[in-house]
């Protein structure tokens, strides 16, 4: 019989991916859009990154390699965790992958089973209640509230534990709201993950983004019960402006990465060859260039902020890390996903909605764009919402 599995059929498209595709058809067109869709870095990928792929290919690196990535590759991933997060992995808990995104598909893929319920914190990123639905699993939300910092406490958390709970997915820094999770509160958490016994899927792809003095602390890093439930995922993309480039990794228990790389051998096989190579720059590369990056996207957020202040109507939780501004709309008294479309129809302006978000009071903002298409942007935003 022809037709859709309904499994792919309950799959909703990306709004962001959506929004973006939308804004950049209009700047084709030759329309002056201002998009602060995008969720990726404005800054070219580091020139030594780029020299690594030149002489990848010069070499003739263009091969496969194994499925889970170059043990070169791995071994400088252990160092970085190592080195930055306070974790010990060895090369066999690695896999490296097409994205962070796949990452995380993948791990969903390996541990969810029809009916297992996974933990999803509110505001959330889009792709995972997807995710979790494509591997016929049940997201079941955690809602939080703009005067807790959009922060689940551990009590939140252990109030959603069921008998079906697999896993909770925690993002700190955040997207879309910027939202960066202490050591004691990570470490609250992890008490509960421990004694409940799930998995904690720890999303830290925006850890080199983060202001105001504030510390990334992984949650695996805070004793060796919770490191066993703690599956670790990041990448090169927003860190080292490669998002292009298609590289994501985790750190993950024996059986999980196994899993993991059994299930990448029968999908997409090895991530691009010349792509581990820049990585693997990446990764050596001087902290002082992405400190740089990080500096001025903390100005950009201090900007931003500013003029947004300046909309009555407008409020927002000051984000803390990533790079993104996740901003209440609903005393313009419209719906998200209609306010984006109008805002992008008469002005030229291109946001994403929240309802993807979990919230069709917000939008989100990317500041992840020159100073002066910020201030450009804003302004039109200004004109139209009306006092």
């Amino acid at each position: 019989m022809v037709g859709l599995s309904t499994n792919i059929q309950k799959i909703s498209p990306s709004s962001t991916l959506l929004i973006t595709s939308m804004a950049k058809k209009m700047i084709r067109e030759g329309k002056d859009v201002i998009s602060f869709g995008a969720g990726e870095p404005d800054f070219d990928t580091p020139v030594a990154v780029k020299e690594a792929a030149k002489k990848a290919i010069d070499a003739g690196f263009t091969k496969y390699t194994p499925a889970d990535g170059t043990a070169e590759l791995k071994q400088a991933i252990v160092d970085k965790f190592q080195r930055d997060n306070g974790l010990t992995y060895t090369q066999k808990q690695i896999i490296v992958s097409c994205g962070a995104k796949h990452s995380l598909y993948n791990v969903f893929q390996a541990i969810v089973n029809p009916d297992d319920e996974v933990l999803i914190i509110e505001p959330y990123w889009v792709s995972y209640t997807e995710m979790v639905k494509l591997a016929r699993g049940t997201p079941k939300f955690i809602r939080t509230k703009k005067e807790g910092g959009f922060k689940a406490s551990a009590k939140d958390i252990k109030t959603a534990v069921t008998k079906k709970t697999k896993a909770l997915v925690l993002n700190s820094p955040s997207n879309p709201a910027g939202i960066v999770y202490s050591r004691k509160e990570l470490q609250e958490i992890a008490d509960i993950a421990v004694s409940e016994k799930f998995y904690v899927i720890s999303d830290e792809i925006y850890e080199k983004l983060i202001y105001d003095g504030n510390k990334h602390v992984s949650i695996g890093s805070l004793g060796g019960d919770i490191f066993k439930q703690t599956i670790t995922v990041n990448g090169v993309s927003k860190a080292y402006a490669m998002t292009g480039w298609r590289i994501g990794y985790l750190g993950a228990p024996d059986d999980v990465a196994y899993a993991v790389g059994n299930l990448q051998s029968h999908s997409t096989s090895n991530p691009a060859s010349i792509s581990q190579k820049a990585s693997l720059a990446a990764l050596h590369m001087d902290e002082g260039e992405i400190e740089k990056m990080r500096s001025e996207y903390e100005k950009r957020r201090d900007l931003i902020t500013g003029l947004l202040d300046q909309i009555p109507q407008f409020s927002y939780i000051r984000p803390e890390g990533a790079f993104y501004v996740y901003t209440d709309i609903s005393k313009t008294g419209i719906k998200a996903r209609d306010f984006a479309g109008k805002l992008l129809e008469d002005k030229l302006v291109a946001v994403i909605p929240g309802e993807e978000f979990g919230s069709d009071r917000h939008i989100r903002f990317s500041f992840a764009m020159a100073p002066e298409k910020i201030k450009e942007g804003i302004n039109r935003i200004k004109s139209w919402v009306k006092p």
